[in-house]
């Protein structure tokens, strides 16, 4: 929860005053004056001058206790110390597109006397709705007050929430003063995600599962590399030869499991996918990337995120897969959030990802790919042959924004770049609008089964799970 004191910085934690004497002391004050007030004094301002020109006394009170109104109520508001503390919770700090989350905040009141009547209002960005406020009618000294409200949206991103604004006003309403806090939260948005099916893909053990290497149980005798013992390793493992040698009790190295390794590759260049919005060709392809690299590290994969400017997830390890020195759950919410934000590249092409993924001889490439012209699938071809095994899903964009399978021209093209990547390795699957992904995973498994029957160049044997 995020504290501060109005005009106070995001990270001070001490409540403090809305001191209303500063940022322009009695002028501010002035400046606030509502509508009411200013009426009242503009009443009172005639009264009093039709009445020193028709000669009412009465009528002279009458103006002047108009006019005057206004100002005390100004002048009480101006003297009025309070010292309050304000807080925010946001629970969940990161929700997939169009789920909500539900903010609280937190006045408390450690001034000596009660407050007036006070208005909370809190900064949100349009898109996750109305900006809410509250009234606060009085809270004792000491008190404490707490309202929420819930936030959604159907667009991922990243959206500050605050400052959070403190609104004073006086019993007749005449004067209302606006102080802001400092402090803000963050909602990260991330891509919808769907569960796959339990399948098996092409040409990769499932994780620490079936096919896993070990580095050390293929090293002979010669080969071992001891550590010195340490308290409860088993006695077992006591490698006699280097503790005479060393002189002190050494034991065998712990066998080094090799996690099998995946890279999900996503397209964003923007001349491969037309339209926008939530329902987008693009917005398909980035949850359905989102929901591969969730399956994927579940299944104890060591998993990595590229896109086709070359670029991965920042705080990967050392190798570029996420998810071999890191926890599962850190390792997919820190792609997730780099899945929130990323948006279309300006590149025209995909050499930047067939760069990095030169160098790979090992692991399962998956590709979430927009429009391919005859050169980019042929880069994309290319991809295969550094890769174990390689799963496409091409989306016909066109098709997308029309709701509608394209025209016949369209469709023979796109089913000539399928060709040619399938010729080259790939389990290429075109992506109809509004296809499941999940259903695309079942089709994906279903034509390895059928390759590696018949014999086709994209068959692999074996399989993960």
């Amino acid at each position: 929860m995020g504290h501060g004191g109005p005009d106070a910085p995001a990270t001070q934690a001490a409540p403090a005053a809305p001191d209303l004497d500063d940022s322009g002391g009695l002028r501010a004050a002035l400046s606030g004056l509502t509508t009411r007030g200013r009426s009242f004094f503009a009443a009172g301002i005639a009264a009093a001058v039709c009445a020193y020109v028709l000669g009412q006394s009465d009528l002279l009170r009458v103006g002047l206790l108009l006019a005057v109104l206004p100002l005390i109520c100004v002048g009480v508001l101006y003297r009025t110390r309070y010292r309050v503390a304000a807080g925010r919770q946001l629970s969940p700090s990161r929700v997939p597109a169009g789920s909500e989350a539900r903010v609280r905040l937190r006045m408390d009141n450690v001034s000596r006397g009660p407050t007036g009547l006070l208005m909370l209002q809190d900064h949100v960005p349009y898109v996750l709705g109305p900006r809410p406020r509250f009234v606060l009618d009085r809270v004792e000294s000491g008190g404490r007050r707490e309202v929420s409200y819930r936030v959604r949206s159907d667009l991922r991103g990243r959206y500050p929430l605050g400052p959070l604004q403190l609104r004073l006003s006086d019993p007749f309403g005449m004067c209302e003063l606006t102080r802001s806090f400092s402090a803000y939260d963050t909602l990260t948005v991330i891509p919808r995600t769907e569960p796959l099916p339990a399948v098996r893909l092409a040409g990769e053990a499932a994780g620490y599962g079936e096919g896993r290497n070990r580095s050390q149980a293929l090293a002979g005798e010669d080969d071992v590399i001891p550590r010195g013992y340490r308290h409860g390793d088993d006695l077992r493992r006591v490698h006699w030869r280097s503790t005479a040698r060393y002189g002190e009790l050494m034991v065998r190295r712990e066998e080094t499991p090799q996690r099998a390794r995946c890279t999900v590759l996503l397209d964003t260049r923007r001349v491969g996918f037309l339209g926008a919005g939530p329902d987008s060709a693009f917005e398909w392809a980035v949850s359905g990337a989102a929901s591969a690299l969730v399956h994927m590290l579940e299944r104890g994969f060591a998993v990595r995120l590229l896109t086709d400017t070359g670029s991965s997830v920042p705080g990967e390890g050392s190798d570029g897969f996420a998810g071999a020195t890191q926890g599962s759950a850190d390792s997919a919410g820190l792609m997730m959030d780099t899945l929130a934000i990323v948006d279309h590249s300006d590149g025209a092409g995909l050499s930047r990802a067939y760069d990095v993924l030169r160098g790979s001889t090992e692991g399962l490439l998956l590709a979430f790919f927009g429009d391919l012209d005859e050169e980019q699938a042929a880069i994309a071809a290319r991809m295969r042959q550094r890769s174990g095994a390689a799963v496409a899903f091409v989306l016909d964009s066109s098709g997308w924004a029309q709701g509608a399978p394209g025209h016949a021209g369209d469709a023979e093209r796109v089913e000539k770049r399928l060709r040619q990547l399938r010729e080259a390795g790939w389990t290429a699957l075109l992506v109809p609008a509004g296809t499941a992904l999940a259903d695309l995973w079942h089709q994906a498994a279903h034509n390895r089964v059928e390759s590696t029957v018949t014999g086709g160049s994209n068959g692999f044997s074996g399989g993960w799970s």
